[in-house]
Order: structure tokens, then C-alpha cells, then sequence
């Protein structure tokens, strides 16, 4: 019977169930396929609806879920997880209140999107998770790590055997996503891109995450990539970037964005989105909606303080900090070619600020390390990462916070590859250390 009540209140209500839905999602296959669904029963659960239910749609990788809210009234959801790109489309067709986006969205899509405002802009452009594009395996596979060069080699086919990488094997068995997902976006865009590289024709295409992990658990020489929410029981290798070290796409680093394929997960929203598109934005920002993050597998932007281990290598001012403090769990980073922070930067000093709050430590207890990429004047990169450490101090400042000091560490503990231009904009960074 609880099965039939939101289909009996249609009746009653003199609506069909086929009436246009109170919330059109479309877009990312990693977002729609378990997390979006489980954000949307979360609102709906805050907002004090019943009855709810999750059904199939009407095609693969489509979810309709049917409510009853406060008022006693049907609710309805639909989500379409067709990849990024479609979500962009379904918002220029009119046919999505939100786009749901697993890679941040192309000058070209702007564009054609200006008639429903600056989708850049900060009330648009939500970042909702975090999350590492994993590079996965068979379990039996013995590979531990892989460049970013060699990935590229990899799938654009041209390293064919797992000999060629030091381990028996065979023949290397690709797979990766279909070209309307995010998720080979970033990857197209942060490992083929950078070496002048395409994916190799025989690499066998998905459009379900799911579906591709699936595939490469069953298959010994099998190579593929997925975010973390579907990674399931694959083996994941770590990844170096240029000069950087080989990294696991661990919390703590995908938190921070200091893993090579970390990427950030998106909701975009019309400047005048519908009522519910906006509380389903904002739900997933606070703090009930990061706990859902994390529990369905990505990586929340909630606070978190972390001890860093103090290598010999460090700069002394750096190691110093590792003794005596511990990092926070976030990066402040910046518009492409601007000083200005970007818009989930913007979101990180409310909650840095929340969290020093919380634990009494706004007065003093704050030290923010601004970091960078080499510039040919000597002493330019040093000046512009302390000035990057004090654009995030005044920021605080507004939000209560007093920083005990602040300092900038010039082109030091790189964290991508200098040589190219995305590795660059990732280096130029600020983290926050507590005392």
C-alpha cells in the first residue's frame, strides 16, 4: 500500500503522473546515477515530504523519484544521467531546471547558455563535491603507479603491452567513458590534452561508470578510469604528475586537490532557477547534504584538520609547521588569470570560518602558506604566492577570522607539472595550517 499512495494522490489531485515534473535534472552519469538521487531524497526528507520512491525511468540511466510533500500534494523528480554534455544541451532546450556537471563548463557552452545568465557566476556555478578520476585495474595486476605520460601512452595506444610497463600480461585492454561524460572530459583534459594525445579507437566505451568497473574486474588486462563512487572493488593506481610524486587519490589529497586527476563535481543552475532547483543547490552545500557526499563514496568540503608528517626535504619554514600545526583540509585557489578567489574558494572561507568557530581558534591560531609556479624574475614567484596567502586573509577577515601570519613559498612543493599550463594554475595555491 505505501508503494501505491503517491500514485493514488495523483488520482485524487485529478493529475496525471505523467504531469511535467516539479524538478528536471540532467546531465552527469557520476553525479545522476547514485549520488543526485540521494541528494534529492535528502531534501525532500528536510523539507518534510513522505512517501518517497525511487523508480527507473523510462531509459537506462534515468531515475524518477515520487513524493508526497508537507501539504499532501505529489512530488515529482526526474534525473537524466546521460553525461555532462547533455545536461548543458537539456538547459538550452529548456528541457532541465539544473545540469548536473562532472567537469566545469566550456567557454563554448557559456555562450550558448548567456540567455539564462552567467553560468560562471558564483549563484550558478555550484560545487557541490569533490571527487579523483581513479585510474583502476584488475585486482591481480601488479602495477602499482603510472605518469600521467604514461597514462597517455596507454590509452592513446600506443604502449599495447603490460610488458611494456615492467609486469606480465599481455595486451592491454582499454576502457573508458563515452564522449558525452565529464569524467573523459577531465580526463581528456588533465592526462591526453597535456602530451598532444587522443584515445586509441579500440579502447571500449561506456556510458554507465558502473558498467566500466564491472568490465574491468572481469578482465585481468583490462586498464579503465572512473570516479571514486564506482570504483567498487577495482585496484586503483596511484599517479605522479612531472616532478611530483606518485599519489593515491586519497581523501585528504583529493580534498585538498593535491592528487594529478582530482576534479570537482558541479550543479549549474539558470540565473533565475526554479524554487526547488535553488533548495536542492543549497541543500547539497550544507553541511546534511556534504555528509551525503561522503557517504555515497565522493569527497565532502567540509573542515577538517589533518597532521602532515614532516619530511627532511621540506623547506624549513614548511617543516616547522608540520611539528607544531596541523592542515586544514582545503586549498584556496583562484580565477584562471586573475587574483580573485574562485567561486568554491569563496564557499571554503565560510566554512574555514564555521570551523575555527567551532573550535575557538579565529584569533591567532591561523597560518596561511600561499605557494606557486617558477617565473623568470628572481624573487616573482615568492612575492605573488604571499600575495595570493593575503588576498585569502582579507577574505577571512570578513568572516571573523584573524590570521596569526601569513607567508608565501614561491614555486616550492610543487603539486603538478610545471611544464604545462593547467599544472601551473594548480601550484598557485594557499593552504591553511592551525596551531
Amino acid at each position: 500500500m505505501p508503494r501505491l499512495l503517491p500514485l493514488l494522490l495523483c488520482l485524487l489531485a485529478s493529475l496525471a503522473c505523467a504531469e511535467p515534473a516539479q524538478l528536471r535534472i540532467q546531465g552527469s552519469n557520476t553525479i545522476g546515477a547514485a549520488l543526485g538521487p540521494a541528494l534529492v531524497r535528502g531534501l525532500l526528507q528536510a523539507q518534510g515530504a513522505s512517501a518517497i520512491e525511487r523508480q527507473p525511468g523510462t531509459s537506462a540511466n534515468e531515475t524518477t523519484l515520487h513524493a508526497v510533500d508537507r501539504n499532501g500534494l505529489p512530488l515529482r523528480i526526474d534525473i537524466a544521467a546521460h553525461g555532462t554534455s547533455t545536461g548543458f544541451a537539456a538547459l538550452a532546450r529548456g528541457e532541465a531546471d539544473l545540469a548536473a556537471a562532472s567537469r566545469p563548463i566550456s567557454d563554448s557552452e557559456v555562450q550558448q547558455l548567456q540567455a539564462l545568465g552567467n553560468l560562471r557566476g558564483a549563484g550558478s556555478e555550484q560545487v557541490i563535491a569533490l571527487d579523483g578520476v581513479a585510474v583502476i585495474t584488475h585486482p591481480d595486476n601488479p602495477l602499482a603507479q603510472l605518469t600521467t605520460a604514461q597514462l597517455a601512452q596507454v590509452f592513446a595506444g600506443q604502449l599495447q603491452r603490460w610488458e611494456q610497463l615492467g609486469v606480465p600480461g599481455g595486451a592491454i585492454h582499454l576502457y573508458a567513458r563515452d564522449d558525452r561524460s565529464g569524467t573523459f572530459e577531465t580526463f581528456k583534459a588533465l592526462v591526453l590534452a597535456p602530451h598532444n594525445q587522443a584515445l586509441a579507437p579500440q579502447a571500449r566505451r561506456f556510458e554507465s561508470a558502473d558498467a566500466l568497473a564491472a568490465q574491468v574486474m572481469a578482465d585481468r588486462q583490462a586498464i579503465g578510469f572512473s570516479g571514486l563512487g564506482t570504483v567498487h572493488q577495482a585496484k586503483v593506481l596511484a599517479v605522479a604528475e612531472g616532478d611530483a610524486p606518485a599519489l593515491l587519490p586519497s581523501r585528504a589529497l583529493v580534498a585538498s586537490e593535491d592528487y594529478p586527476l582530482s576534479r570537482r563535481l558541479f550543479f549549474y543552475l539558470p540565473a533565475h532557477a526554479t524554487p526547488q532547483a535553488k533548495a536542492l543547490a543549497e541543500f547539497a552545500q550544507s553541511p546534511a547534504g556534504q555528509a551525503i557526499v561522503a557517504d555515497q563514496g565522493f569527497v565532502s568540503q567540509q573542515i577538517k584538520p589533518q597532521p602532515v608528517a614532516a619530511q627532511a626535504d621540506m623547506p624549513p619554514r614548511y617543516r616547522a609547521l608540520a611539528n607544531e600545526a596541523q592542515r586544514l583540509s582545503v586549498n584556496f585557489r583562484f580565477q584562471e588569470g586573475s587574483a580573485s578567489l574562485d567561486n568554491k574558494a569563496l564557499r571554503d572561507v565560510q566554512r574555514v570560518g564555521d570551523y575555527l568557530r567551532q573550535a575557538g581558534k579565529l584569533q591567532g591560531k591561523v597560518v596561511l602558506v600561499g605557494f606557486g609556479d617558477p617565473k623568470e624574475t628572481p624573487g616573482r614567484a615568492a612575492l605573488l604566492s604571499r600575495l595570493r596567502a593575503m588576498a585569502v586573509r582579507r577574505e577571512l577577515a570578513r568572516a571573523g577570522v584573524q590570521a596569526k601570519d601569513v607567508t608565501g613559498m614561491g614555486d616550492e612543493l610543487p603539486v603538478a607539472d610545471n611544464d604545462q599550463e593547467q599544472g601551473r594554475l594548480r601550484n598557485r595555491r594557499v593552504e591553511v595550517w592551525v596551531y
